[in-house]
């Protein structure tokens, strides 16, 4: 009967087992796909643990020399293989992927990462400066591709499945909607300050439109007899690309809008403003957008962007007195809580939004005052 093998303290050792000339330990097996691997450890007791882990996931179908994999590695994978992103959503997850791989968090073992390492690593993020949202984006990269991963038998679970709100407070930047004086000042003061941008405010004023949404419009979108915009694509840019056409946020934001008298107005002196250009800009498929710049070029987001930012350090300089920091989404907010304040139901509310939730709808894009809350009240206080 041949000896048993021993380690240097006397302890007898297992098949696969042995010692190496520096101390340390390792254990050599077959995996699932039978090949041969080896795993590690400083002490007997350590490497019988991870022997121990390493036969129940055998047991049970998971592989456990995939669970080596990094999480920069697993969203490199995962990221191969997704597809449909809009453009500007592969730009946000592009990012998370770059910041996941500067990260000594992305060069962890994806089946050495807990739940606790989870919520760790986005509760250090957060303490470093970066905003919810960032965080969030991370989130919707890593936690799909943890996912994918259980779904391969490489880890057990996915220890990004947690709310994010639970380790992570909300630091959004409010939008406070303007008020009718507000949004009368406003107007008059763009008015008189001049641009080729008067009539885009009143529009996204009285309509909620994104500004993607508005400058995606063609002749072709505007029924003038039925006072309705037909929204059917947003116009965008970035970096990468001066001019791309994409589909609304959802499928919800394909939508008709009703114009009041003011829109209408509005949109027939761009109608008859725009000069007819020797060659229209296509994008995509699509040409003969409404909105131009000085070029003849189809305006973008940007570019009403930057008009707003000069009227508001315009009107403080001549007013003295600063007004709530307007974007084109704030014009967005105040449109939403107008209508909500004026009492249209919250489905309708929602479909004019073209948001997919109304949960949104109430919660994100409208502002009572205690004004129109006591209005409100007054209506329904003899029915109590």
């Amino acid at each position: 009967m041949p000896e048993k093998r021993k380690d240097s303290k006397g302890r007898v050792l297992k098949d696969g087992e042995s010692q190496r000339a520096n101390g340390t330990y390792d254990y050599r097996y077959t995996d699932i796909h039978k090949k041969r691997r080896c795993i590690y450890a400083k002490s007997l007791t350590e490497l019988r643990k991870k022997e121990e882990e390493l036969w129940r996931d055998l047991a049970d179908g998971i592989d456990y020399a995939a669970g080596e994999m990094t999480v920069a590695d697993l969203v490199d994978r995962y990221m191969n293989l997704k597809r449909g992103l809009k453009p500007n959503s592969l730009r946000s997850y592009n990012t998370a992927v770059k910041r996941i791989h500067a990260d000594p968090f992305g060069q962890k073992a994806i089946k050495t990462v807990k739940l606790s390492d989870a919520k760790g690593w986005f509760v250090f993020l957060h303490d470093s400066g970066f905003k919810q949202n960032t965080i969030g984006i991370l989130q919707s990269v890593v936690r799909p591709a943890f996912e994918m991963a259980v779904e391969d038998d490489i880890i057990r679970k996915n220890p990004f499945k947690f709310k994010l709100s639970d380790v992570v407070p909300k630091d959004a930047y409010v939008r406070d909607a303007l008020t009718r004086e507000q949004q009368e000042k406003y107007l008059q003061f763009v008015q008189d300050y001049g641009g080729n941008y008067y009539d885009d405010i009143v529009i996204l004023m009285g309509t909620g439109l994104r500004v993607s949404e508005l400058y995606g419009l063609t002749r072709a979108d505007i029924d003038f007899e039925r006072h309705c915009i037909h929204v059917r694509r947003q116009l965008c840019r970035t970096a990468e690309k001066p001019y791309f056409v994409t589909p609304p946020k959802t499928k919800s934001g394909i939508r008709n809008v009703p114009m009041t008298d003011t829109v209408c107005a509005a949109l027939r002196r761009v109608v008859k403003a725009r000069a007819s250009t020797k060659v229209e800009a296509l994008v995509d498929g699509c040409s003969g957008f409404l909105f131009l710049d000085k070029s003849g070029m189809p305006k973008v987001a940007m570019h009403l962007e930057n008009y707003m930012r000069g009227v508001q350090g315009k009107f403080e300089k001549v007013y003295g007195k600063p007004v709530p920091r307007i974007t084109p989404h704030v014009l967005r907010h105040t449109f939403c809580t107008n209508v909500q304040q004026a009492g249209l139901d919250v489905k309708s509310l929602q479909y004019l939004m073209g948001h997919s939730n109304a949960s949104v709808t109430l919660d994100v894009y409208t502002h009572s005052s205690f004004e129109s809350v006591e209005r409100a009240f007054e209506q329904i206080a003899g029915n109590l």
